[in-house]
């Protein structure tokens, strides 16, 4: 078994978690090729991404509870079980509402596996030594989008849109193994209470009374909305409007992803001394900045300039990551007894505004990128708002979580 504060555990962590990521980044090359061979339009292919936010929504609200009264290492590997078989029926689906609800049984597995490794984190740390954690494993979890664009778009050429979930299934298997042999259990004291509706709504009920809570809920749900606009548009924007083939579709992808990567990397090294408040600060002053520069490369740019969307959105991306695990761990700091549930919601939350977010910005799609520069600049001004909102939180509460 791996220990804790040891690398091995964090990079385990970051490998379950970047199941989710994964699973979307690795068939983004594909997306319009899925189209042309089930014959359906573009908005009906966004739906196997839309649907996988419902089942990733619906997994987190219930892997939360039941992880904090049987434990999170036996609740991780029956997720990861059903995210296998899912990627199973995803490879060899034959028609798109097969694909589409296979992608919402994927998702449902995807979700306990980020559910569970953030309330690993918070069962061994707090404060902004959580937040710190986070940002570690967002680093290492930042390969998946840097690497499974380009992977998913050299698989798509040689073999076609299906080896991309194949590949899926073989990682999910692998990590599956890896944490039934070296993931300890690090619940101390199990919940008493049976899960059942009205527990699971008593406990989601007390945790939303919480003014902290759903500041830094908020906090989440702002920036990663606006990412999943991005992830949900930019194989149509960069591939239809801007004409790029899958593999060059994956490489303009990268800068975004390398933005994620560096913020991520910069809260890591300045949460310590600066905590998690102000890092947040940081990242959503990054987060506008991204989107009002795409507003003004767009009004500036030729039409053919796929830089015009490329470099806000990494300048975006690094605001991601100096926010959004400083926001799962301000959110998490107030309940080291109920980690589980906590991070559900915090999962729950964002997942559901991003599904409406993706929905309307490839509804709206035509000759521009327009949409997506409003809902990026958008959802950056929101961040801002409930980080300045948060500033009164009790200070008391500000030590706590950094």
């Amino acid at each position: 078994m791996f220990r804790p504060d040891t690398f091995a555990l964090t990079a385990l962590l970051a490998a379950l978690t970047a199941i989710g990521p994964l699973s979307t980044d690795l068939y983004l090359p594909s997306l319009p090729d899925i189209g042309r061979a089930f014959n359906v339009s573009s908005t009906r292919v966004q739906l196997t991404l839309s649907a996988y936010l419902i089942g990733f929504a619906a997994g987190q609200i219930v892997y939360g509870p039941l992880s904090d009264r049987y434990g999170r290492r036996l609740v991780l590997l029956v997720a990861v079980v059903i995210f296998c078989a899912a990627s199973l029926i995803c490879t060899v689906a034959p028609s798109i509402d097969i694909l589409i609800a296979a992608r919402a049984l994927q998702s449902f597995g995807a979700a306990g596996a980020i559910v569970l490794a953030r309330a690993v984190v918070r069962d061994l740390y707090s404060g902004a030594r959580a937040g710190k954690e986070l940002s570690v494993m967002g680093a290492i979890m930042a390969l998946a989008p840097i690497v499974g664009p380009v992977v998913g778009g050299v698989l798509h050429t040689a073999f076609g849109w299906r080896s991309a979930f194949a590949a899926l299934l073989i990682a999910g298997i692998t990590l599956g193994a890896m944490a039934w042999w070296k993931l300890p259990e690090t619940l101390k004291a199990r919940a008493p209470e049976r899960v059942t509706l009205r527990s699971m709504l008593r406990i989601y009920g007390s945790i939303l009374r919480r003014r902290d809570f759903l500041l830094y809920a908020g906090i989440v749900a702002s920036c990663y909305t606006g990412l999943f606009a991005w992830l949900s548009s930019a194989s149509f924007i960069l591939q239809d409007i801007y004409g790029l083939t899958p593999l060059a579709f994956a490489i303009a992808f990268l800068p975004s992803a390398f933005g994620y990567l560096t913020g991520t990397y910069i809260a890591s090294r300045i949460v310590s001394r600066l905590g998690i408040d102000r890092t947040i600060g940081f990242g959503a002053a990054a987060l506008l900045g991204g989107g009002l520069t795409m507003l003004i490369t767009l009004t500036l740019a030729s039409s053919s300039s796929v830089l015009s969307v490329v470099l806000p959105m990494s300048l975006y991306t690094i605001g991601l990551g100096l926010t959004f695990p400083q926001g799962m761990a301000g959110g998490l700091s107030p309940f080291p007894d109920r980690a589980g549930a906590a991070s559900s919601l915090l999962g729950f939350i964002p997942q559901f505004f991003a599904v409406v977010a993706g929905v309307t910005v490839v509804a709206l799609l035509d000759t521009t990128a327009w949409p997506l520069a409003i809902a990026v600049t958008a959802m950056g001004a929101l961040t801002l708002l409930f980080w300045l909102l948060s500033r009164r939180i009790p200070p008391a509460l500000h030590k706590a979580g950094g």
